[in-house]
C-alpha cells in the first residue's frame, strides 16, 4: 500500500494567519511547513504546543494537532505530552517573553532533563503582543512603551542559558535567511533529546530592524559567521575574515594574516561546551554573531526514555496496580 506524499501545502490549516504584515514569523511558519514532509512523520503523529505571545499561535496554523497553553508553560505541557505519547513528534513554540521571562524556570529544566522535544524560541527582543514593552532579550538602554528612559536591565542571551543548561542541541538561525532557516529546523527535528533553536525575528511594528546587521543580507556577511562542524569559523564579503582561540578568548583575524591551523575549529560534537559558551558570547559589534549549530551532542539519555523505563520496571515488580488500593494506602484518616 502506498502512503501519499506530503507536501508543504498539506501542513497548511484553513485558519487565517493574522500577523503583522512583514512579520518575520510568516517565514519561520513558511520554512516549517517545507521541513516537515521531509521528515517523513504523519500529520496525526506531529504536535505543536504553544504558550503565550505572537509567536504561540503557530498551533492554529498548521494542519496538525495542537495546543495553545498558558504564559511560559508550554515546556510543561510538552513534558507531560511527550512522557505519556513518546511515539509523537512533539515542537514548542515560543518567544523571547514567553520562554525567558516568566517561562524561564521551565525552559531551563527542559533543557537540562533532555526531554525529546523540538523548542523553536522566536526572538525579536520585544513584547509585541502586549504593543512593544521591553523584553528580557531587549538591549540595554532600549526606548520602550515600559522603559521611557531606557532599559536598565542586562540582557538575557538564550544560547548561553541553554549551553549552561547542557542542552544537547543549540542552535540560531535568521528569518530572512530562509534556507539556512529550513536546514536548521530539520536538523534539530532530527536529533533525539531536547534541540533549541533560537530565531532572530524581526518584529517589523515595535522593534524594526533591531537585528538587520544579522538579517540584511548586505550587512549579514560581515556581521555574521555560519557554522560547520569541522571548518574554520570564516566570514566577510570576500570570506577574509576568521576567528580564532588565543588564550582564554576569542579574536578576529584576516585569515591572510596567520597560518591555517591557528584558526579555530568548529566541534559541535564537543561533550565540554566551554568553547561553545564561548561563540554564544560572541555578539555585534564586537564580534561577528554566529548561526547554525553551535552543539549537538548524542548519547545522552532522554527524560521521556527514562520515565517510561521505570513505569517498566515497576509493572515488572510490582503489577498494574490498583488505584483504589494506592488511594488507600500509606497515611489515611478517618473522619468521625
Amino acid at each position: 500500500m502506498n502512503l501519499p506524499v506530503l507536501k508543504a501545502a498539506d501542513f497548511a490549516s484553513d485558519q487565517d494567519v493574522r500577523w503583522c504584515p512583514g512579520c518575520g514569523d510568516y517565514s519561520i511558519l513558511a520554512q516549517m511547513k517545507k521541513v516537515l514532509p521531509e521528515l517523513g512523520v504523519p500529520r496525526e503523529k506531529t504536535v505543536f504546543i504553544s504558550g503565550i505571545g505572537c509567536s504561540s499561535r503557530f498551533p492554529y496554523y498548521m494542519n496538525t494537532y495542537g495546543m495553545h497553553s498558558i504564559h511560559g508553560r508550554a515546556p510543561t505541557f510538552a513534558t507531560g505530552l511527550k512522557s505519556t505519547r513518546p511515539d509523537l513528534m512533539v515542537w514548542v513554540i515560543t518567544g523571547d517573553g514567553d520562554a525567558l521571562s516568566i517561562g524561564g524556570n521551565h525552559f531551563i529544566h527542559c533543557l537540562r532533563r533532555n526531554l525529546d522535544v523540538n523548542i523553536v524560541l522566536f526572538n525579536n527582543r520585544i513584547y509585541g503582543l502586549t504593543k512593544g514593552q521591553y523584553s528580557p532579550t531587549s538591549t540595554e538602554g532600549q526606548i520602550t512603551k515600559s522603559t521611557p528612559m531606557g532599559s536598565i536591565d542586562h540582557p538575557l542571551h538564550p544560547l548561553s542559558v541553554a549551553l549552561a543548561a547542557e542542552a544537547t542541541f543549540v542552535a540560531r538561525s535568521i528569518d530572512a535567511h530562509v534556507k539556512h532557516l529550513g536546514e536548521t529546523l530539520k536538523r534539530a527535528a532530527e536529533h533525539k533529546g531536547t534541540s533549541l533553536v533560537e530565531v532572530y525575528q524581526n518584529c517589523n511594528v515595535f522593534n524594526d530592524g533591531a537585528m538587520a546587521y544579522a538579517q540584511e543580507r548586505k550587512q549579514r556577511a560581515e556581521n555574521v559567521v555560519e557554522l560547520e562542524h569541522g571548518k574554520p569559523l570564516i566570514f566577510g564579503t570576500n570570506s577574509d575574515k576568521a576567528v580564532r582561540l588565543v588564550g582564554n578568548h576569542l579574536e578576529v583575524v584576516n585569515v591572510a594574516d596567520v597560518p591555517a591551523d591557528d584558526l579555530l575549529i568548529h566541534d559541535e560534537k564537543e561533550m565540554n561546551p566551554s568553547i561553545q559558551m564561548m561563540l554564544a558570547r560572541m555578539r555585534y559589534p564586537e564580534m561577528p554573531e554566529p548561526i547554525g549549530v553551535l552543539r549537538a551532542v548524542e548519547g545522552v539519555a532522554t527524560y521521556n526514555d527514562q520515565i517510561n523505563d521505570q513505569v517498566t520496571l515497576a509493572k515488572q515488580k510490582k503489577g498494574e496496580g490498583d488505584l483504589q488500593a494506592l488511594f488507600n494506602s500509606g497515611d489515611t484518616w478517618e473522619v468521625a
